[in-house]
């Protein structure tokens, strides 16, 4: 679903990206791991076609880098979800608010929002909450709350930039389980993170970049 081919990317003439080829496989779970500020965001945000490369093309499904069309984007991020790690919540919204603002703008019946909402909140554990403001939620809650939203219009895959740095291990593990369990369920999830041990309790593939480069890429 997701191919990298030779793709380089720079900014203010330094080199972040370097000739990076990967295949990602429908249903697969990819951690890229390495430290803060070696390309993980940028090479999620190559995935979501916020940048474009310098060369060498990024496919997702049926669309390239090389020539797609702008008024297509959207239509590529409709096949995705993206978690960050500054949550980046609607903060004069409360939780239900929040999980349905996706498909609020997409256009889907309130009739179906309302359905779909409550199924994610339920699979996320956190019905109880969904009248509350992100203001009273824990840090794992809220980034609870940012995957439930990233999964509501069931994206094909989902990418995960750094979900579990501002938490404390127990809330990380809670995080990982739930990513994990949305790709039992069939979703594609990218993982960046700076944690080679949370990475290696995956049970999928690791990437590491380094350099601007995939300089490890195996089984864990």
């Amino acid at each position: 679903m997701i191919d990298f081919q030779g793709v380089s990317v720079s900014f203010n003439n330094e080199p972040v990206l370097r000739d990076i080829t990967i295949h990602i496989h429908p249903g697969e779970f990819l951690s890229v791991v390495g430290e803060s500020g070696v390309g993980k965001t940028t090479l999620l945000r190559l995935i979501y076609f916020d940048l474009i490369p310098d060369s060498g093309t990024v496919n997702v499904g049926d669309f390239a880098s090389a020539s797609i069309r702008k008024r297509d984007i959207p239509k590529v991020r409709r096949l995705l979800g993206v978690v960050f790690q500054d949550y980046k919540l609607l903060e004069d919204r409360n939780v239900f608010d929040n999980v349905a603002f996706p498909m609020e703008v997409t256009g889907v019946e309130r009739e179906e929002i309302n359905s779909r909402t409550l199924r994610v909140l339920a699979d996320i554990g956190l019905s109880h909450k969904r009248s509350q403001m992100p203001s009273e939620l824990s840090g794992g809650e809220q980034q609870r709350v940012v995957i439930a939203r990233a999964i509501v219009n069931k994206p094909e895959a989902l990418l995960a930039d750094e979900p579990t740095a501002n938490l404390d291990h127990a809330a990380a593990t809670d995080i990982l389980r739930l990513l994990q369990q949305i790709n039992a369920q069939g979703t594609s999830v990218i993982l960046a993170t700076h944690d080679f041990d949370l990475a290696r309790t995956t049970g999928g593939r690791i990437a590491r970049l380094q350099d601007g480069m995939l300089t490890e890429n195996r089984t864990s």
